[in-house]
């Protein structure tokens, strides 16, 4: 058999990555399934570009992936590190979400996609079980070559001044074709299959009947055009128990035979047995000479289907994660759209009165702006579910215009439901879900979509609860900063402070730029064990200390010597780096002792970069009797001396005087007109190099020629 291959485009960049990308791998490894990633630059969301052997619905839950999600391509890329997983216990004890979400049997790799430094996304390749236990060298090779050629492409888009961007939906390569059939052939094999005495049929990779022979009809008492094109456990009623569904995932993502019984009213029994491969999954249909002690019973009319189930699963893992409320947001929209079936959904929440639009997808801004702010007393079915707490489902627009005749917007949409969001008895918004083809919203299916709702509405208060700490621990860090830097004679500065991207603790890192004279300056970086208030109040207190000795004309070593005698009567518990420069720009002059910190970096007036290795001292707080020499060196006019916390460098899996190195050569090759757009180009580099996940201080000085 062979894979059709064709370019899958990286929206609005105007490149391509081909197919064969993933097509190759797949191929040279015999994965069963792959799935490649890219990350878009300053983005902190894995988003699926292709996904291959595995149908839409069950890739639903991986579109997107948060870079701190406990899932291994998250994991890989993070660590820059390929991840493996042997067996389904592996996955169940490092992975449970995903252990829950796809409880079968089956190997994974996940590998990071990089190049010089670049984080440019990640690939997931699935084998079945009777994959040898570990990768294979050349196994190993293959999937290197492949993050390498699609690292090569996402590098020459960057480097074009493309954006690069993910598609609106990953593309789902073909199932692989087999080679033509002999036309006399075919016809022996239809003939053959029509008369056998057992029911036989073929599914896609997507679930979908594309064959079934006339036993097979008689069986399951439907006629062919009925059942062709469409997932049986969605035509024939007594299918519908999730069981069938769950097996049909089974074999899919196992790539190993499975089967179940089934009863066909009144009372025959049927033998289902499924055996999968690349290309769709063959089923074997036969009558039960007896009813199996296994089966699972008979559940009521309109059961939830197991995919559903699954993704209910799954999206309740996720927003237990959630951090704030545009995570919450953005995974109520990123689940809910491909997995349950809207076409559209808006997210609202209740502020002062009014109903305001906090997320949505699929509608258009102009539409979400004539709806937001909407006061609680306006007639709208959004309100009303509010302020009634009862879910509210209008199968055609005919049902929505008949309740709601005066607030009734057309959106081309054909059905709709309106969700509260209820905690603890108090409403704090609504979902509102629409679909662009009618829906009869049956028990069952409300039933879910209400869950799905209380779920959201959950996450949402514990969200808003977590924004507002996150912003009181940030608003006390930066408060305790330096609002603005003061001018300085003969020298230009920017500075820049980035909190971690995750979590609601308070850092301690810290800059000054401090006059000392009417033609000399200190500037000092440091930063303070910790993340937690403990950690901030001793950063206030450091920066205070470096103030006033700076102003006294002591030298850096001094100043640094002084702090600590300080820090270690203080007695705190932790310890702080720091690095301190004395600059005299008349006299082209600049004075540095350091503590612990990583070194600065002097940017010289022709662009090559020195990385300034001081003689070491201690962290501030160690030893009281702590020495810490003073280094001068020159500063040229046009130099630009770099100071910056470890945040901007640290990366795990990579050495630090690697990433040091690699920043100095960004700095010496960058050629960003001012201070300001060379600060941010620093930041936004060393963001997109790698997930950051501790707070970033930077500072440039630039002494003018």
């Amino acid at each position: 058999m062979r894979w059709p291959t064709s370019p899958s485009p990286l929206a609005g960049s105007g490149a391509t990555l081909p197919d064969s990308v993933l097509v190759d791998v797949m191929r040279d490894t015999g994965a069963s399934v792959g799935l490649l990633y890219l990350l878009p630059p300053t983005d902190r969301v894995l988003h699926l570009v292709l996904a291959g052997g595995v149908s839409g619905q069950i890739a639903a839950p991986w579109a997107r992936i948060p870079l701190d999600a406990a899932i291994p391509v998250a994991d890989a890329v993070r660590e820059r590190s390929m991840v493996w997983l042997g067996s389904q216990e592996d996955i169940a004890r490092r992975y449970p979400r995903l252990g829950i979400v796809l409880p079968y049997d089956f190997m994974l790799a996940a590998a990071p996609i990089t190049s010089d430094g670049t984080v440019w996304g990640g690939v997931v390749l699935l084998w079945p079980v009777w994959h040898p236990p570990q990768l294979s060298t050349a196994e190993e090779d293959s999937i290197n070559a492949c993050c390498r050629r699609a690292a090569a492409i996402m590098h020459r888009t960057a480097d074009s001044g493309h954006r690069l961007k993910p598609p609106d939906e990953p593309r789902l390569l073909p199932a692989p074709q087999p080679r033509e059939a002999d036309p006399v052939q075919a016809t022996a094999a239809l003939d053959f299959t029509a008369r056998l005495p057992v029911g036989c049929c073929a599914l896609d990779l997507d679930g979908r009947l594309t064959f079934i022979n006339p036993a097979g009809t008689d069986l399951v008492g439907a006629p062919t055009g009925s059942l062709l094109g469409n997932r049986p456990w969605e035509v024939l009623p007594w299918l519908r128990d999730p069981v069938f569904e769950d097996r049909y995932r089974a074999a899919v993502v196992s790539r190993q035979p499975t089967s179940f019984t089934a009863r066909r009213p009144p009372d025959t029994w049927l033998l289902f047995q499924l055996y999968p491969d690349a290309s769709g999954i063959s089923v074997h249909i036969t009558p039960a000479d007896t009813h199996p002690a296994a089966t699972t019973p008979q559940r009521p009319a309109e059961p939830i289907g197991a995919t559903a189930l699954y993704h209910l699963t799954h999206l309740a893992t996720a927003l237990a994660e959630a951090a704030g409320v545009h995570d919450v947001v953005d995974l109520a929209a990123d689940q809910i759209v491909p997995a349950f079936g809207p076409k559209a959904l808006a997210l609202l929440t209740v502020k002062d009165g009014r109903l305001h639009i906090t997320g949505y997808r699929g509608y258009s801004p102009e539409l979400m702006a004539r709806f937001d702010a909407a006061p609680l007393t306006s007639d709208t079915p959004a309100v009303h579910a509010i302020t009634t707490g009862t879910p509210a489902f209008f199968p055609t627009f005919t049902d929505l215009k008949r309740a709601y005749s005066p607030a009734v917007h057309q959106d081309e949409m054909a059905s709709w439901a309106f969700l509260p969001l209820i905690v603890s008895g108090r409403a704090v918004g609504s979902l509102v879900l629409a679909y662009d083809q009618p829906r009869t919203f049956p028990p069952a299916e409300r039933a879910l979509l209400t869950s799905l709702a209380g779920l959201i509405a959950q996450a949402l208060d514990r969200a808003r609860l977590y924004d507002a700490k996150h912003a009181l621990a940030h608003g006390l860090q930066t408060g305790l900063l330096p609002r603005t830097l003061p001018h300085i004679p003969g020298l230009d500065a920017a500075a820049r402070y980035r909190p971690a991207s995750h979590g609601i603790d308070i850092g301690g890192d810290f800059y000054d730029l401090i006059p000392c004279t009417n033609e000399t300056a200190t500037v000092a970086i440091g930063d303070v064990q910790g993340h937690d208030p403990t950690a901030a109040a001793l950063m206030g207190q450091i920066r205070t200390a470096v103030r006033a000795h700076a102003t006294t004309g002591s030298s850096p070593g001094d100043v640094l010597a002084r702090t600590n005698r300080l820090l270690c009567d203080l007695d705190p518990g932790l310890f702080a780096s720091c690095l301190i420069a004395h600059l005299d720009p008349a006299h082209h002059r600049v004075r540095l002792a350091t503590a612990g910190h990583p070194p600065a970096l002097l940017r010289h007036p022709d662009g090559h970069t020195d990385t300034l290795r001081l003689p070491p001292g201690l962290l501030l707080g160690i030893d009281p009797d702590a020495d810490y020499p003073t280094t001068e060196i020159p500063l040229p006019p046009g130099s630009i001396l770099a100071l910056y916390t470890d945040g901007l460098v640290e990366t795990p899996g990579i050495d630090i005087d690697e990433a040091t190195t690699a920043l100095a050569a960004h700095l010496a090759a960058t050629q960003a007109d001012s201070l300001e757009a060379l600060a941010d180009f620093l930041l936004d580099h060393a963001e997109h190099a790698a997930p950051r996940n501790d707070d970033i201080a930077l500072l440039l000085i630039r002494s003018r020629e």
